[in-house]
């Protein structure tokens, strides 16, 4: 009685099941939590039927105006504290060194004076900002 060995030949295929698994995870978490992420301080943002930015350019600079008139930019230690004048023409002009063509948006409440936002573009043009946008909310 002899026995016949049994010979297991390796397999050459891979097994992606556990593979997708994960990836579908990850994207369920990122779907959740990317519209959680909203940087910068929260402002009512006036509705104009204009084009997006291209999104080939660089992630703009973000300088907010809330309805008290206060300034916060979205770059630096704390982007949710409320900067001073010379800071924000400082900070402008460090980014400017670091990246000239690096684009700038105003957004502001729409409750705010138009002074205020006049005051916030003349601040970034004197750190060397040559234009800034303004961001709308699209109209629906």
């Amino acid at each position: 009685m002899s026995r016949r060995r049994k010979t297991h030949r390796p397999m050459a295929q891979i097994n992606v099941v556990p593979f997708i698994d994960v990836m579908l995870v990850l994207l369920i978490i990122f779907m959740i939590t990317a519209p959680l992420i909203n940087q910068g301080v929260r402002v009512e943002l006036p509705r104009a039927d204009a084009e997006p930015l291209d999104p080939n350019l660089d992630e703009p600079v973000v300088v907010s105006v809330d309805a008290e008139g206060r300034r916060y930019i979205s770059i630096g230690e704390q982007p949710r504290e409320p900067v001073a004048d010379d800071e924000l023409t400082r900070r402008v002009a460090q980014v400017l060194t670091r990246n000239p063509k690096q684009p700038f948006v105003v957004r502001a409440d729409r409750r705010v004076p138009y002074e205020a936002v006049v005051r916030a573009m003349t601040l970034m043009q004197a750190g060397g900002a040559a234009s800034v946008g303004l961001s709308t909310d699209p109209v629906r």
